[in-house]
């Protein structure tokens, strides 16, 4: 269903103009305002260069070619060659000045965009699929260039350009003038149906373009299981149906775009026709020099010639306007989890963790954890285990703020959590999971983060003590060698050692361990369960397991059971009470042992 109506969200155009959205659009103009007033007039001098030459063309004619002056045309022609000079260079520097202008904005946009997602909670991200928050800040972003570079500047220009040429028509001949304008209702109608039509078009293209993107990423991410199961010919077919129906959808575009133009050069020349008509009549009556008919087709021509442009306008304009709506209405979504005004901290970081009647719940009603109560003291190392479903993990997230909870606080140190900066209280922690994150670059990058605080000595130190920098110190450019997307090069016990040198190396108050070791062999865990009995020394230690074997020796264990605290103690004790733990502990052991 998400997918649906993301494709149902592209294919919204909107209104053509919402002054609401436009004038939030032009905000984004103003750290760049000198450079768009020194465009701006800069337009107004080649729209009026442009204009000079139909004139100088009519005094060229009738003034000195008429007569036999050449000295007088002479001048004349290279007045025109400097006007034509001046036009070019001038018009070269405010296109490159409104180019500029449009790509500072994109890249101003897509700052914004980015840093407003980065402060979403994770819920928004489990809602928005990521092909659609990437297309905002790419795709929509880029529709938006060709309005600021192209659209707001440019349409001032041909505005202004189709009211000097209609001045300058009026000028010679207002009879001329209404016959040219007898061809005008055609144009219009010819362009609202171009319209419509392309409209429609390009609507059902980004359609199937985001069909096809998102057919691609699904494929390309999972196509080790397109191979293992002999699905590449299911995959060809299904993925050359969706690109020759995108292909018959551009061929409608292209059919309508050969038949536009054609059709409004036709127009173009049927004006032209009946204007050397009627415009010969009048020079036969001396009502009309042979120059101002020659210069008032030329302005003629050059009056259509800003009437396409606003029609294509009218589709940037449009687009532009959906696809500005579709952004703001991400920016204004406000992130659930974000900083209190006056956030506290704690002076002396211990680490003490307090659940109180922690209630909670991704969708209400269906509550995940319900009245959770238990205390973790500093330096304390506790595991918490149950079945699938009990609540381990929404437990961290709930800790690491990713979501709040409906009902209850958690405390670290005494100071609840919402009375403190999320990014304040994850830097005191470490989170390790069993899908573990690889960022493409080299082993140094990965393990820092690119946090500066972290000198190489550090991240060297901390690749040692979870035995990874063997393997690292064999590569040619040791922690400096690239990691390849995702780790591709790594087994999956590298990608958990190198992400608990992450977590060392971030040398953390609070250690947060899910189903850190689920993924790796015997041999792999013995070396991580011997890095992780340095790396807990000291440190507030929370460990989510399915493995019982592995959490054996901590301080304390919680047993959830249906989102509930149901049982705490040893490993000992739990045994001996005979309870949820016990029968957990039996059912691994009886399938360890092949015995169930």
């Amino acid at each position: 269903m998400a997918k649906a109506d993301s494709y149902h969200e592209e294919e919204v155009l909107g209104k053509a103009y919402d002054s609401k959205l436009m004038r939030r659009l032009l905000t984004y103009l103003k750290p760049y305002k000198a450079r768009v007033f020194w465009s701006t007039v800069l337009l107004f001098i080649v729209t009026a260069l442009q204009l000079t030459g139909p004139v100088l063309m009519q005094i060229a004619i009738d003034d000195y070619i008429s007569v036999g002056d050449n000295d007088g045309l002479t001048r004349i022609a290279l007045l025109y060659l400097g006007v034509l000079i001046a036009a070019f260079i001038l018009g070269y520097i405010q296109f490159y000045s409104m180019q500029v202008i449009g790509q500072s904005v994109m890249c101003d946009i897509r700052m914004q965009t980015f840093k407003h997602l980065q402060k979403m909670h994770l819920g928004f991200f489990d809602k928005n699929p990521v092909g659609r928050l990437v297309t905002r800040v790419t795709n929509d972003v880029n529709v938006l260039n060709e309005l600021f570079s192209s659209g707001v500047v440019a349409v001032i220009g041909d505005l202004l350009t189709l009211v000097g040429i209609i001045i300058a028509m009026l000028y010679y001949s207002w009879e001329l003038t209404l016959i040219s304008f007898a061809v005008l209702p055609f144009m219009v109608v010819a362009t609202i149906v171009f319209r419509n039509i392309v409209r429609k078009i390009y609507r059902e293209v980004r359609a199937k373009i985001a069909r096809i993107n998102a057919f691609l990423q699904e494929h390309l991410t999972g196509m080790s299981v397109v191979q293992l199961f002999n699905q590449e010919k299911r995959a060809f077919f299904k993925f050359d149906n969706i690109n020759r129906s995108l292909r018959s959808q551009h061929f409608k575009s292209i059919y309508c775009y050969a038949t536009f133009f054609p059709l409004v050069e036709l127009i173009e020349v049927t004006a032209v026709v009946l204007l050397i008509y009627f415009g010969g009549v009048r020079i036969s009556t001396d009502l009309l020099t042979f120059g101002e008919l020659i210069a008032f087709i030329h302005l003629v021509e050059r009056f259509f010639r800003p009437l396409r442009d606003l029609a294509e306008k009218y589709n940037i304009l449009q687009s532009s306007m959906a696809s500005s709506e579709r952004i703001f209405k991400m920016i204004d979504e406000e992130p659930a989890i974000s900083p209190p005004i006056s956030p506290k901290t704690i002076a002396d970081f211990k680490g003490k963790i307090e659940f109180d009647n922690v209630t909670f719940a991704y969708n209400e009603p269906d509550t995940i954890l319900s009245d959770v109560n238990f205390t973790v003291n500093p330096g304390e190392k506790v595991a918490i285990v149950g079945s699938t479903g009990a609540g381990k993990t929404s437990l961290i997230s709930l800790l690491l703020r990713f979501y709040d909870s409906q009902k209850g606080s958690i405390k670290i140190d005494g100071v609840p959590l919402k009375e403190m900066d999320p990014n304040y209280v994850r830097s005191h922690m470490a989170l390790v999971l069993q899908d573990v994150f690889i960022f493409s670059g080299n082993f140094s990058r990965n393990i820092d983060l690119h946090d500066n605080k972290i000198t190489e000595q550090k991240i060297a130190e901390a690749a040692r003590q979870v035995g990874i920098a063997d393997y690292i110190e064999r590569q040619p450019d040791k922690y400096e060698t690239e990691v390849q997307e995702r780790g591709a090069t790594l087994s999956t016990g590298q990608k958990q050692l190198l992400s608990f040198a992450r977590a060392l190396a971030y040398d953390p108050k609070i250690l947060i361990l899910d189903e850190a070791t689920s993924s790796v062999d015997t041999e792999t865990e013995n070396i991580i369960q011997k890095a992780l009995e340095r790396l807990m020394r000291g440190r507030t230690s929370i460990i989510i397991a399915h493995r019982l074997s592995t959490i054996e020796k901590a301080d304390r264990i919680l047993v959830m059971h249906k989102g509930q605290l149901r049982e705490s103690g040893t490993h000992r004790e739990l045994l001996e009470q005979k309870g949820i733990y016990h029968t957990l502990y039996q059912t691994q052991f009886a399938f360890a042992n092949g015995t169930k």
